[in-house]
């Protein structure tokens, strides 16, 4: 016999080969991918997560008999005012008073102050930790004020306003949040 009766392999069949191993090679990576991405809670492309939320992050303390209201789950402490018919609110009193020379004046103003959170008790272990900073940005704040203008209850609306952000920045800063919901004044005293 001779060898040119046995059939040769062409060269179309073998490429065929090669395509077909290649297109199944890559979709097996791109199917592990995709359910690796799944598994994380990614979705394919992320577009489809929830938000983040952060668990050492301090939870609302909700009233006895209560609910969650879904309209604030899932947001960052700080960026919305909790209901406070919901929500009870735990209070601290900074021992200390402060007293700052007014802007512009021979005027003195010396303020004691209370602070309440709808949060856990992270906020206000935070509050303490961190109560010379604060105490700093409140002397600053108090410093920039008009005599006359904390001499009326729109002013010092406006001035507790001002200490509550003031605090909540410094908190911010050295926690990653910030959870006072308001500033209330135990003393106030203007010379």
């Amino acid at each position: 016999m001779s060898d040119d009766a046995t059939p040769t392999p062409t060269k179309k069949g073998g490429k065929m080969k090669v395509i077909i191993m290649a297109a199944g090679a890559l979709v097996l990576v791109g199917g592990g991918v995709a359910g690796g991405m799944v598994a994380a809670g990614m979705g394919l492309g992320g577009a489809h997560a929830g938000p983040h939320i952060d668990p050492d992050a301090p939870k609302l303390v909700l009233r006895d008999g209560q609910s969650d209201d879904p309209t604030v789950v899932g947001k960052a402490v700080g960026t919305f005012q909790p209901d406070p018919r919901r929500y009870k609110a735990s209070y601290y009193t900074m021992e200390q008073p402060f007293t700052s020379n007014l802007r512009d004046t021979d005027g003195i103003a010396q303020i004691a102050l209370g602070v309440s959170t709808f949060y856990d008790a992270k906020v206000l272990d935070n509050f303490k930790d961190n109560e010379m900073p604060i105490r700093s940005a409140v002397l600053e704040t108090l410093a920039n004020q008009d005599a006359f203008a904390l001499g009326t209850p729109e002013g010092k609306t406006a001035l507790q306003a001002k200490l509550r952000d003031a605090m909540n920045k410094v908190l911010a800063q050295k926690t990653g949040y910030g959870g006072i919901d308001d500033v209330y004044f135990t003393s106030f005293i203007i010379q």
